[in-house]
């Protein structure tokens, strides 16, 4: 990412670990900014699947751990995983080490691949269920933030139609806003107006 670290007084969204620095960066500089890379896109689809039932701060402190075990996310490389490397991958404490995550990060490197040996980018395909432009939220507090959303069941449905698993509309909806997709930052926070200016630059 390109921008500077932001100074610990400014405005932000009201869900945070704010005393993680981890936590920071990631809201700051990631959170929220659209992203059209297909292997940063792959790499949250797993990281928000591997984080159901546990904190995103778990998965943040485990994000490099996650990058060195999954080949940097190269799906085409991940596709290729097999049994050895499952095995290899449960003792690994470098990373969540359970058994339907792990296969289901290898099953949607495939997937992921399924969709470009069609003729696609994952980012278009991806980003064709908000008509290619970021939604826009306009909330005041994060408890007015809804969990799924109309475009996040569609999504789930035609991710699980193609093979991706891990990809219920909650587990969607957390990655539209994640890589851009949606702008949820609460409207007090300093990056809800930075991505609204960069956006209609």
């Amino acid at each position: 990412m390109t921008l500077d670290h932001s100074p610990a007084n400014l405005p932000r969204c009201d869900w945070g670990a704010w005393h993680d620095p981890l936590y920071v960066t990631y809201h700051d500089q990631e959170w929220g900014t659209p992203s059209r890379d297909d292997r940063h896109l792959f790499e949250l689809l797993v990281l928000e699947g591997a984080q159901a039932g546990l904190s995103w701060s778990t998965i943040l402190h485990k994000r490099e751990g996650y990058r060195t075990a999954f080949a940097g996310f190269d799906p085409a490389a991940v596709a290729r995983f097999g049994p050895t490397d499952v095995d290899r991958l449960l003792g690994d404490a470098g990373i969540v080490r359970n058994r339907l995550k792990i296969t289901s990060a290898i099953d949607n490197a495939r997937a992921v691949l399924g969709v470009q040996e069609a003729g696609r980018s994952l980012a278009s395909y991806l980003w064709s269920f908000v008509d290619d432009h970021p939604i826009v939220g306009a909330w005041k507090s994060v408890h007015d933030i809804p969990a799924e959303t109309v475009e996040s069941q569609t999504m789930s449905r035609d991710l699980k139609a193609r093979g991706f698993r891990f990809v219920g509309p909650t587990v969607c909806y957390a990655f539209m806003q994640a890589v851009g997709m949606v702008n949820d930052h609460v409207l007090t926070c300093f990056r809800y107006g930075e991505l609204l200016a960069a956006d209609s630059r």
